[in-house]
């Protein structure tokens, strides 16, 4: 009989143990399980963030690299144009951005150059010439007119002379043009009477030739292409060259379009009248050679034939008398 107070005595005392440690391990354990929690969030955040510190650290250094790796021009230079453009580009009024944004497409560089670093090199060509003119006071003696004059003078020049070069490079550009006119002309002529259409013909020849005008058919086909309308696109290259045998042509092809005319004998007419046209050119120029060689002739025949003729009589004169 006692063994089995004693055992009950024990299974209680075992009971009431399990049931005050289920009590506790149901009240300690979630804050536990929590604050572990917690602390597995601040380790994560706090590698992450040292990761991050690290990464930035090494972005860091490899920016500085390669800046240190980086060419002068693109280090210091561009960084100075870039922001002289967005300048520039604030303060130039908009009638003046788009002339030189047009003369810029007429040259045909579009995609070398733009009106923001036009305008901006002819700053810097101005600030420089300006620099150099104040080095070069320092060193000689010069009065205040001379002063003035000098700063006016070479600072206009040297902003100036971006606009002299773009002039030179249209004038160059223009003339290829009118040069290649006729002959595309005659081939597109030929092209369309053989029984092509005037896109195919136009097709062959920007394939298999190559210059200014070419490029400017190219992308009036690629216009055409992308959904533009032709007249649209033929206006486009008329304005792109900006040269007056270009305009006729075009408006011709319009006229043409529009009306229902046959394109072969509009294409023969217009390859005539070019080809008469570059003619009278061709003896306009002639006809200005006897004018432009008096200059040469005055500055370096004439003193040397001079000196021939004249030097020694005068030499005989002089032992003479």
């Amino acid at each position: 009989m006692k063994i089995y107070i004693f055992l009950f005595a024990v299974s209680c005392s075992i009971f009431v143990l399990l049931l005050f440690y289920g009590i506790l391990q149901k009240k300690i354990r979630p804050t536990k399980d929590l604050q572990q929690r917690i602390e597995d969030i601040r380790t994560i955040n706090l590698m992450r963030a040292k990761r991050e510190q690290r990464e930035a650290r090494g972005k860091k250094e490899q920016r500085h690299r390669e800046k240190r790796d980086m060419p002068f021009l693109e280090r210091v230079v561009r960084p100075l144009m870039d922001g002289i453009e967005r300048t520039v580009t604030s303060l130039t009024p908009q009638e003046v951005y788009h002339a030189v944004q047009r003369r810029i497409v007429i040259a045909g560089k579009q995609q070398e150059w733009s009106a923001p670093q036009f305008l901006a090199t002819s700053i810097l060509g101005g600030a420089a010439m300006l620099v150099f003119l104040v080095l070069m006071f320092r060193v000689g003696d010069y009065a205040l007119i001379q002063k003035i004059t000098f700063v006016v003078v070479g600072s206009f020049a040297g902003a100036a002379m971006p606009t002299v070069c773009l002039n030179i490079i249209t004038q160059k550009r223009q003339k290829a043009i009118r040069r290649q006119l006729p002959e595309v002309l005659d081939m597109l002529c030929v092209s369309v009477q053989a029984g092509l259409s005037f896109d195919g013909a136009l097709a062959k020849i920007t394939e298999r030739m190559h210059g200014p005008l070419i490029d400017e058919l190219r992308h009036f086909e690629e216009a055409v292409r992308m959904g533009s309308p032709r007249r649209t696109a033929l206006k486009s290259v008329a304005a792109r060259c900006a040269v007056q045998e270009v305009a006729l042509f075009i408006t011709a092809l319009i006229q043409a379009e529009r009306l229902g005319t046959s394109m072969g004998s509009t294409l023969k007419n217009q390859a005539d009248n070019m080809r008469e046209r570059r003619r009278q050119y061709i003896k306009g120029e002639a006809m200005k050679a006897p004018v432009k060689i008096i200059f040469p002739l005055v500055l370096f025949i004439f003193p040397a034939l001079f000196v021939v003729v004249l030097v020694p009589t005068l030499l005989t004169l002089a032992k003479n008398m």
